[in-house]
């Protein structure tokens, strides 16, 4: 029986020197077609190339290692342009557009977008287009329950 959880550990130790994370992994069924679905993730952005060079690595060390005895398919892919961001790592998106949602609401609002500013332990400084102008809000950090970057 195939063991998606070394698998995992197996595959992230061969992705991980370059900076990539294994976000899920999934074997299944698909149309009567076995698949093996990897997604992954890095700190910068994914673009196909990286997608292409990550697959190499994967693929290769699953041939290695031969976890899946019978035919399927490979489809490794990113968490793409507005993927949801760990609360916790707010900071390594200073200067980006992103979307946070507030278990809190905000001058009414629960979900607000814009670029993230400053973030510290206590406070999130998000500069948000309101009609003209910019505005920077400052939200208590505790208050965001999701985040996600936004395009």
């Amino acid at each position: 029986m195939l063991d998606l959880e070394k698998l995992k550990e197996q595959l992230e130790a061969s992705i991980a020197p370059l900076g990539y994370s294994i976000y899920q992994i999934k074997y299944h069924v698909v149309e009567r077609e076995k698949l093996l679905s990897i997604v992954v993730d890095h700190e910068e952005d994914i673009d196909l190339n990286r997608i292409s060079e990550v697959s190499d690595i994967i693929s290769n060390k699953l041939d290695e290692l031969d976890p899946i005895e019978e035919a399927y398919t490979l489809d490794v892919s990113s968490l793409g342009a507005e993927k949801p961001l760990d609360i916790d790592k707010l900071d390594r998106y200073i200067g980006r557009k992103v979307n946070l949602h507030l278990s809190h609401p905000y001058l009414g609002e629960n979900y607000l977008e814009g670029t993230l500013k400053e973030v510290n332990e206590k406070e999130v400084i998000l500069s948000v287009q309101a009609k003209a102008k910019k505005k920077d809000y400052i939200l208590n950090r505790l208050h965001i329950d999701k985040a996600r970057l936004a395009v």
